[in-house]
């Protein structure tokens, strides 16, 4: 295993430690072995070997951090139990692309993880430990994991997914908030809500077609000058279809419109139903995102909490101020 010289020569050490750190980072190890394993059982052969792979190193790290702070645990606790049989679950259900998605996630959490470590106790113990992980991660795991990546997907049209999702959400259900405000009737609300939701969508899908032409371009011309100089200009980076990054940021816009917009076609006539829809909508959206991008889970979800909650308030205040200073009824 790389860095294992590193890691080895800390062994010679009694290292004083926090015994939360040192707990969490052994069920961690614990919770990435334990969730290999179990990948490997639902998936094919071309990801069981990849998996079988990831099951040695992350072996090797589990034993290496029981033995580096004396402490044998070898079972996971409740809170680990209970998000494992969840991406099993959803792993089961979404196949291998969700699979593929999941192992990313964990590479992202496990870098960031220890690179903050590494930064904060880089001149002891820890910080050589954490240096030979990182050195696994960096050349074997993420090596692992990138090679199936360039055939199965791309993370980051999947995360723009979500992200064209939670704008379409929240602009929507702010929307849908101040019409209520302002007219105070459902059926106003609802052609409004629909005709605000189809523009959003449609200048989202234009803005997201400029963008990819205008990035595609940039890349046509550094190939052009790559050419004109004698360099490799195939080695640049692929051009993404205009049509297609426009339709995905579109139907994903439309697609969180949606939620607050149901509520009312389905007969509700406060904005309440909507916001408690978005709001529970919104949790499990930013779950998603901070998983995948490896983000703070709770502090994106009080991030998009504290947007809906600002986006709610001003535009009901808004149309409240409409309605009195212009008279509006229906």
């Amino acid at each position: 295993m790389r860095g294992s010289g590193v890691m080895t020569n800390t062994m010679n050490h009694t290292p004083s430690h926090d015994p939360r750190l040192a707990r969490a980072l052994i069920l961690d190890e614990l919770f990435d072995l334990t969730l290999y394993q179990s990948l490997r059982e639902i998936s094919g052969p071309e990801l069981q070997t990849m998996l079988d792979e990831l099951i040695s190193i992350e072996t090797q790290h589990l034993a290496f951090w029981q033995r580096f702070f004396n402490m044998p645990i070898s079972a996971l606790d409740p809170a680990r139990r209970f998000r494992l049989r969840s991406i099993i679950l959803i792993c089961r259900l979404f196949g291998a692309t969700t699979v593929h998605l999941v192992l990313e996630a964990i590479e992202v959490h496990g870098v960031r993880k220890y690179l903050s470590l590494w930064e904060k106790y880089k001149d002891g113990p820890l910080g050589a430990a954490v240096r030979g992980i990182l050195e696994d991660e960096f050349k074997h795991e993420d090596a692992i994991v990138t090679r199936l990546a360039a055939r199965k997907i791309n993370p980051d049209r999947i995360r723009n997914i979500f992200l064209g999702f939670n704008d379409g959400l929240v602009e929507i259900l702010g929307a849908v908030s101040g019409f209520f405000a302002a007219f105070g009737q459902p059926s106003p609300v609802l052609i409004a809500g629909l005709t605000t939701a189809v523009a959003g969508s449609l200048s989202m899908a234009a803005g997201a077609y400029v963008a990819v032409s205008s990035e595609n371009e940039v890349r046509r011309t550094e190939r052009g000058r790559a050419r004109f100089l004698g360099e490799d200009g195939e080695s640049a980076e692929a051009e993404e279809s205009s049509f297609r990054s426009a339709l995905i940021v579109g139907i994903s816009y439309f697609a969180g419109a949606a939620v607050p917009i149901l509520p009312v076609l389905f007969g509700a006539k406060t904005a309440v139903v909507s916001v408690i829809a978005g709001g529970a909508t919104v949790v499990l959206v930013s779950m998603v995102l901070a998983f995948l991008s490896g983000m703070n889970v709770r502090k994106r979800i009080l991030t998009n909490l504290f947007m809906i909650a600002g986006a709610v308030g001003i535009t009901y205040g808004i149309g409240i101020l409409v309605r009195t200073l212009l008279g509006v009824s229906l």
